[in-house]
């Protein structure tokens, strides 16, 4: 069984359980513009909260999201992302919710959905985005995309290869992510935002997932028209994230 195969069957039983306690949401604040900041003049940093990963193992078990979205702020990360997956990357809501409070930034929820129940959560816990992947859901896309739009949000579509994308462009994405890291084997294809940005269409948002370490990785990137770059591992590992943070943006 892949990874994607197993958290599937992971997040089926958590969808369960929030359909019978997510209620629609009445007291979340109101939604913060994630795309307009991903398209802000220069390269845009999507500054990642995670304290592990499937792959990695801890990556920063015990860290602060207070602290950390604060330091993320501090160094010029646009955009926030917060794993929200309990079993595999010990996330939470309630991590979400901290670092989104504690900061102006717009915030992901970043989670394996497959059901609209998966969104109420994300806006209850007061995100402004919400990450849908294709291979998730192939046939359930483009309700999915409507839903985030329904609550104001913005639905980051994630893909990995040129079916993905076709798929995420004929649901009606306008924010595109691509993942370095092919979810079904752990392989990690650092060319692969390179290789589709030629096919992705004007007027479509394009993020860089994973793989992402070094000021020359955001040079590349940025020279070949990509508007924004999601970071994790290096910036949680790091002693000093919003140093590191400055270094990737060459503002150090």
């Amino acid at each position: 069984m892949s990874f994607l195969e197993r958290i599937v069957t992971a997040r089926r039983g958590a969808v369960e359980e929030l359909k019978r306690n997510v209620s629609v949401p009445s007291n979340a604040p109101a939604p913060r513009d994630f795309r307009a900041a991903l398209v802000a003049e220069g390269m845009s940093i999507i500054a990642e909260i995670k304290r592990r990963s499937p792959s990695k193992g801890d990556l920063n078990p015990g860290l602060d999201p207070v602290a950390l979205a604060r330091a993320y702020e501090r160094g010029g990360a646009r955009c926030l992302s917060v794993l929200t997956e309990p079993e595999f990357f010990s996330g939470s809501t309630d991590d979400l919710s901290l670092a989104r409070s504690a900061t102006t930034l717009p915030t992901l929820y970043k989670d394996f959905v497959l059901d609209p129940v998966q969104v109420l959560d994300a806006r209850r816990a007061g995100a402004d985005a919400v990450l849908l992947i294709v291979r998730m859901v192939p046939e359930g896309l483009v309700d999915l995309i409507a839903e985030v739009r329904r609550w104001e949000m913005c639905p980051l579509v994630e893909i990995f290869d040129e079916n993905d994308l076709e798929r995420a462009l004929d649901a009606g994405a306008d924010v595109v992510g691509v993942n370095h890291r092919d979810l079904e084997t752990f392989e990690e294809d650092p060319s692969a935002t390179k290789r589709l940005r030629r096919i992705v269409p004007d007027g479509v948002v394009l993020v860089a997932e994973s793989a992402i370490s070094t000021r020359a990785d955001i040079e590349a990137l940025e020279d070949i028209g990509v508007h924004a770059a999601l970071v994790g591992e290096a910036l949680v590992t790091s002693r000093d994230p919003q140093a590191k943070l400055r270094e990737l943006l060459g503002s150090a």
